[in-house]
C-alpha cells in the first residue's frame, strides 16, 4: 500500500505512550486517535498476519501486553513499528492508520469475536522453564 490516497489527512503528531501501551496520532483534519499497541499488532498489515490473499489471515493470539519498542519513519507516507514480541514487518501507511482510527471499535469487536470462536486467548502463553536445582527424575 505505497503512497497515499488523494486527500488523506496526514499525521501532525505521533506519540507513543509506553506505560499505557497506546500510540496517539493527530491528523491534519483535527482528528486524533489512540490505538493500543495490541490492536496495531493483531491488525499488522504484514503478510505474516494478513496472508497473501483473502481468507489467508492469521488470527493473532497471545498479544495482550505487547508494546511498541520503536517507530521507524518510511518516506513521508508510513511508519514501521517494532513490537516487543519481535514482529517488525508491515508498513502502517497514513491511509491505514486513519482507517484504523475511524474503525477501531468495530475492528476490535470483530477480533474478540474471532478469538472467542476459535477458543483462543489474548493472554500471552507462558513459556515453560526448568525448575532450578532439578535435573531429571528423582
Amino acid at each position: 500500500m505505497a503512497g497515499l490516497s488523494k486527500g488523506t489527512p496526514v499525521p501532525t503528531e505521533i506519540r507513543l505512550h509506553r506505560k499505557s501501551g497506546f500510540l496517539e496520532i493527530a491528523f491534519s483534519d483535527g482528528k486524533r486517535f489512540r490505538l493500543s499497541c495490541e490492536f496495531l499488532r493483531v491488525y499488522s498489515p504484514s503478510a505474516e498476519v494478513r496472508g497473501h490473499g483473502p481468507g489467508q489471515e492469521v488470527l493473532q493470539a497471545g498479544k495482550q501486553g505487547v508494546t511498541v519498542n520503536h517507530i521507524e519513519p518510511v518516506g513521508n507516507y508510513a511508519v514501521q513499528l517494532v513490537f516487543s514480541d519481535g514482529h517488525h514487518t508491515g508498513l502502517y501507511s497514513w491511509d491505514l492508520l486513519y482507517d484504523y482510527g475511524l474503525n477501531q471499535d468495530e475492528m476490535w469487536q470483530r477480533y474478540l469475536e474471532r478469538m472467542a470462536a476459535a477458543g483462543m486467548s489474548r493472554a500471552p502463553v507462558a513459556t515453560p522453564r526448568a525448575s532450578p536445582g532439578r535435573h531429571g527424575p528423582e
